[in-house]
């Protein structure tokens, strides 16, 4: 059974930073595409980030330039630093994993995570 378990969500004031991580397990890890995905309360899921086995990474421009995704092989596990934090920015974040990229990139990514809640506020 795949797993993926995000953590270090939490709640910061606006210009605050946050390290999501997220860890696999029933995977070839270092054969899948991983991503970041985030929704929002009345917003569609909206591609953050992805990272491919080969380390290549995608920013969508909701957060680009303010977010950096990187991984661990030796330890299965994705992070998504996040900086300058805005209210915006506020949603549930969800690590996704597939052996194509494409898929992931597309939202159809075959496995997902509970999703971890980051909530940006004064």
């Amino acid at each position: 059974e795949v797993q993926l378990v995000e953590s270090g969500g939490g709640s910061v004031q606006p210009g605050g930073s946050l390290r999501l991580s997220c860890t696999a397990a029933g995977l070839t890890f270092d054969d899948s595409e991983m991503g970041w995905y985030r929704q929002a309360p009345g917003n569609e899921c909206e591609l953050v980030s992805t990272i491919t086995s080969n380390g290549a990474t995608y920013y969508a421009d909701s957060m680009k330039g303010r977010n950096t995704i990187s991984r661990d092989n030796a330890k299965n596990t994705v992070y998504l630093e996040m900086n300058s934090l805005e209210p915006d920015d506020t949603a549930m974040y969800y690590c996704a994993a597939d052996l194509d990229w494409g898929r992931l990139l597309e939202g159809q990514a075959g496995y997902w995570g509970q999703g971890t809640q980051v909530t940006v506020s004064s």
